[in-house]
């Protein structure tokens, strides 16, 4: 077996490296100064190599250089699995920021699923169109809607496609609709509030179909996506909406889709704050949820092969 030397004096050089600070890793540690000292002299000594160099500020050595980042990992690693095998606790809880449309029409019809299998997590939403930073509003998780080539993201869950849709009532029966059916109707259409998106307009869609375009179309204008979904739902026109949101819908027939192109839209990310940790609560439901957008990312591309053929 390797020979390792004393994890103590290991450990008070790897969180020494990591605050650059003798004064902060004994608070971290719940030692005095003095013993931090003495525990990362004990393994200078040891090896027969200096890892530290001290004075008015602490840095590590060329030695020390290549220590450090390999203790952190390992450290990292075993914090991990012992996440991994312990049991939530009570009342333990997860903050997770997206869009309102999405945690209204996505996320919480799913999240009961997840309740019912882990019923002592609990996951806080906080909806909102600004981006917001992680680390100083304490979130957890967030699910990013944006460019599938920007940089900084993380796992895709699902790409989008925005596609004219409306109330089931307003089609004749048994038989697709053109957008010539909806000339006395309005066309929905919303504004982002993140202006570094250009929501699919219906002057695109309309430029992209090949049918004639009524001359007494009029948009109404929602000041948030939700409340021209909302506005959909009542029967007030026509929406150029994202497949995602209106998923649960056009399957149940409530909505159906007016014939017409399908405009590229953008890929939801999931984004993780390294400094939350690694809680066994966060790895349950980041991989409960990677399993459902895999599930439903799934049932979209069948739902689209049933509409080509």
């Amino acid at each position: 077996m390797r020979k390792i030397p004393p994890l103590n004096s290991v450990r008070a050089f790897e969180a020494v490296a990591r605050h650059r600070s003798f004064s902060a890793a004994a608070n971290e540690l719940f030692v005095t100064v003095a013993a931090v000292s003495h525990q990362v002299r004990q393994l200078e000594a040891g090896l027969g190599q200096k890892l530290l160099e001290r004075g008015r500020t602490t840095t590590l050595t060329p030695v020390g250089k290549t220590l450090y980042p390999l203790l952190h990992d390992g450290f990292e690693q075993i914090a991990q699995a012992f996440a991994l095998i312990g049991a939530p606790k009570e009342g333990d809880a997860i903050q997770l920021s997206t869009t309102r449309a999405f945690a209204e029409r996505w996320l919480m019809p799913r999240l009961a699923k997840f309740n019912a299998i882990y019923p002592n997590i609990t996951v806080h939403i906080h909806a909102s169109e600004k981006v917001v930073d992680l680390r100083t509003e304490s979130i957890d998780l967030a699910i990013r809607y944006g460019p599938a080539d920007a940089d900084g993201r993380g796992p895709v869950l699902f790409e989008d496609e925005y596609v004219a849709v409306a109330n089931n009532s307003f089609f004749p029966a048994d038989s697709n609709a053109t957008i010539s059916d909806f000339h006395n109707r309005s066309l929905l259409a919303f504004k982002w509030k993140n202006q570094a998106l250009e929501a699919p307009s219906w002057s695109a869609w309309l430029a992209r179909g090949e049918q004639d375009t009524p001359r007494d179309l009029r948009i109404s204008w929602y000041s948030e996506e939700t409340l021209a979904l909302h506005a959909l739902e009542r029967g007030l026109g026509l929406l150029l909406c994202s497949n995602v949101l209106i998923d649960d819908e056009l399957r149940s027939g409530r909505m159906r889709r007016v014939e017409g192109p399908a405009l590229p839209g953008f890929t939801y990310h999931l984004i993780e704050n390294t400094s939350s940790g690694s809680r066994r609560s966060l790895s349950l439901f980041r991989e409960w949820l990677l399993s459902e957008a895999k599930s439903f990312r799934e049932s979209l591309s069948g739902n689209r092969l049933e509409l080509v053929s």
